[in-house]
């Protein structure tokens, strides 16, 4: 994809997994875990291009990985307990 994300634009979670070059699994768990926050319409996810660049803005950065430490701690702590 060559085009630039524009803030104003509404993209699926498809689009948005192609500019991140992610997963669809993790695509899923970002929006679950509300690190990209998408919107349901008709059943479907929708996301916003300003959410998009919050995402990989360098300001974002710090935050993201607070969350992702949170939630690898967490996954450790859960297997520890089986």
């Amino acid at each position: 994809m060559t085009e630039d994300i524009k803030p104003d634009k509404i993209y699926t979670p498809k689009e948005t997994r192609d500019f991140l070059k992610v997963s669809e699994s993790t695509m899923k768990r970002m929006i679950k875990n509300g690190i990209i926050k998408a919107y349901k319409v008709s059943g479907q996810y929708r996301i916003w291009g300003n959410e998009i660049l919050r995402l990989i803005s360098p300001s974002f950065d710090k935050s993201f990985y607070k969350v992702y430490k949170k939630i690898k701690n967490k996954t450790k702590e859960t297997i520890k307990k089986w």
